[in-house]
């Protein structure tokens, strides 16, 4: 991959950030080995890092998306607003359709758009993208604070609790959803630890909720995926706690791939199963999980190993060449299976059409 963004070393973790007029991302396929930022100009180069997950996580990617149409505005020549208008609308539906199981995209996307589209010339629409966007980031901070305090409250004291991929501040730009919760769990002295699945195939959970956990001195184990049920067995977790890319309107979870299988676990075994999302990843519109578009990612994914970390990594053969592979990104829970769902407004309870509904439309 060829970067017009430059490379920067920086001495503080920040995983988004807008800096002399460009966005600055911590690229994620270097983690854990090496913390390194890009400094991200044109529009096209923010889609190409959410395509590759160098930025990633459902909110942090609707952050960049944001962002991307800030950029689209702040390079776009046409100085009539109508032509504007037409030229940002064609880079909205490129950035929207980036990665397409994550509804906070096009939900963050449609907010700037709608800020464009109500401002009076073109020069007024590039600094109303640029404001909406900045505003999303801060709101989204106060959001995620909110729904760690709800979150952090369902969980018992002493509690050893099983977190799936990386829902961090890596993976929302702010303070974090599952990780958040846990986060505020252990400063209320109610947490014990955190067992972390790697979360195959990219490993998100061994490369980037390790080292955050790392980051913030909280007692973590690493377990492989498949070793998730010898933990339930053995009665040692408290509960569940994972994030969500889409939640439909009956409950049902769209998430990273994985997901369903500790949830089938969580029930088997009795114990709580929670999912920590922010409103904007309830998504009305999507009726059940079945009508969920489930995102396909590429072979090498599986078949090698490393595929992706790093620059231009194409990994080691771990299947024989030309082998068929499914690799799907997510999985779908159904909402029977999930005991609540942990939002910036509260907890939500079965059932899910009445209370998704409900705080959806506060």
């Amino acid at each position: 991959m060829s970067y017009a963004a430059k490379a920067i070393g920086v001495t503080s973790v920040t995983p988004l950030a807008w800096v002399g007029g460009k966005l600055r991302i911590l690229d994620q396929t270097r983690l854990p080995g090496e913390v390194r930022y890009l400094e991200l100009a044109q529009p096209g180069e923010v889609v190409q890092a959410i395509r590759e997950m160098r930025v990633r996580g459902a909110p942090a990617i609707g952050l960049a998306g944001a962002y991307a149409m800030a950029l689209a505005a702040q390079s776009a020549r046409e100085a009539d607003l109508p032509a504007f208008l037409k030229h940002l609308r064609r880079e909205a539906e490129v950035v929207a359709a980036a990665r397409p199981t994550a509804v906070n995209l096009a939900w963050a996307v449609q907010r700037v758009w709608r800020a464009v589209e109500a401002a009076q010339s073109a020069e007024a629409a590039r600094a109303s993208a640029l404001a909406e966007a900045q505003r999303l980031h801060c709101q989204g901070m106060e959001a995620e604070r909110r729904l760690a305090d709800y979150g952090a409250g369902l969980v018992p004291p002493g509690a050893t609790v099983l977190t799936h991929c990386n829902t961090g501040a890596l993976a929302t730009g702010c303070y974090g959803t599952a990780l958040g919760v846990l986060r505020r769990a252990w400063v209320l002295g109610r947490l014990r630890r955190v067992v972390a699945t790697e979360t195959r195939p990219l490993l998100q959970g061994a490369r980037l909720t390790m080292w955050e956990l790392a980051q913030y001195r909280i007692p973590a184990t690493l377990v492989v995926d498949a070793a998730a049920g010898v933990w339930f067995q053995r009665g040692e977790l408290a509960c569940v706690v994972v994030g969500a890319d889409r939640i439909a309107a009956n409950g049902d979870v769209a998430n990273k791939v994985g997901t369903y299988t500790l949830a089938v676990l969580a029930h088997v075994h009795g114990v709580p199963f929670y999912v920590a999302a922010p409103i904007s990843t309830i998504d009305l519109h999507t009726p059940s999980g079945r009508d969920t578009m489930i995102e396909r990612r590429r072979p090498e994914e599986v078949s090698h190993l490393g595929w992706g970390w790093g620059p231009d990594s194409q990994g080691l053969p771990a299947a024989p060449e030309g082998v068929e592979v499914d690799n799907p990104a997510f999985d779908i829970t159904p909402a029977d299976y999930v005991t609540a769902v942990i939002t910036e407004a509260g907890v939500l309870r079965p059932p899910y059409q009445d209370s998704l509904q409900q705080v959806k439309h506060e």
